[in-house]
């Protein structure tokens, strides 16, 4: 499972692509706004199954075959920022944090990321999840 990257995240559209061509299954999350979680959709042909959604991020068309979070083995997060503990702050809905929370069983939880992006500390809840990695430009942190 992976994301487009927006704004000033990584340029994940290579990663994804690569997926693709080497015959991975790829699931994108597409955002239901109303129930404010993350619907999972099989995409097959980037250029013609994604569409801007809420606040302009790609996700696959409402079309693209729904599938099972049991069915996914791998998950590129996004974040804000990370500890070099793997834990992340997302961006203030808690649709990872769901999604996350929801998954039996778990898969490997990895973010990429900046080194900017990597702080001493973050403000974690009870529903903050933490990654399994977080990957830089300069360095890999293992969550402890």
């Amino acid at each position: 499972m992976a994301y487009i990257g927006f704004g000033s995240e990584i340029d994940t559209a290579a990663f994804v692509s690569d997926a693709l061509s080497a015959g991975m299954a790829l699931v994108m999350p597409r955002v239901e706004r109303g129930s404010r979680n993350l619907a999972l959709h099989r995409v097959r042909n980037l250029e013609q199954e994604l569409e801007s959604g809420v606040w302009g991020i790609r996700q696959p068309r409402a079309d693209c075959p729904a599938m099972d979070a049991s069915s996914v083995e791998f998950v590129l997060v996004p974040g804000v920022a990370f500890t070099r503990h793997a834990e992340r702050l997302g961006y203030g809905g808690g649709f990872y944090d769901r999604l996350i929370r929801g998954f039996a069983p778990r898969p490997a939880l990895v973010a990429a990321a900046f080194e900017l992006q990597v702080v001493a500390a973050l403000p974690m809840t009870d529903t903050d999840q933490r990654v399994d990695r977080v990957i830089t430009e300069s360095a890999d942190y293992p969550a402890r």
